[in-house]
């Protein structure tokens, strides 16, 4: 599951997680959250938000 990035403040919205306390539940795409949803931190539109590259889970266990 892609991660998004708010670019105002670096708030990264994970599908796993979903943003309970604006009753999204976890499992619930980027693409699919309701266009009035907002960035939970800065309040910035969906428009502020673009793909994020997790690195961390890029590698596998030999760093490659």
């Amino acid at each position: 599951m892609k991660k998004w990035r708010c670019s105002i403040c670096d708030y990264i919205y994970n599908p796993k997680i979903g943003d309970p306390e604006s009753g999204i539940y976890p499992v619930v795409l980027f693409e699919e959250l309701p266009e009035r949803w907002g960035c939970p931190d800065c309040g910035a539109e969906k428009k502020c938000f673009e793909p994020y590259e997790d690195y961390e889970q890029t590698f596998d266990q030999d760093g490659n």
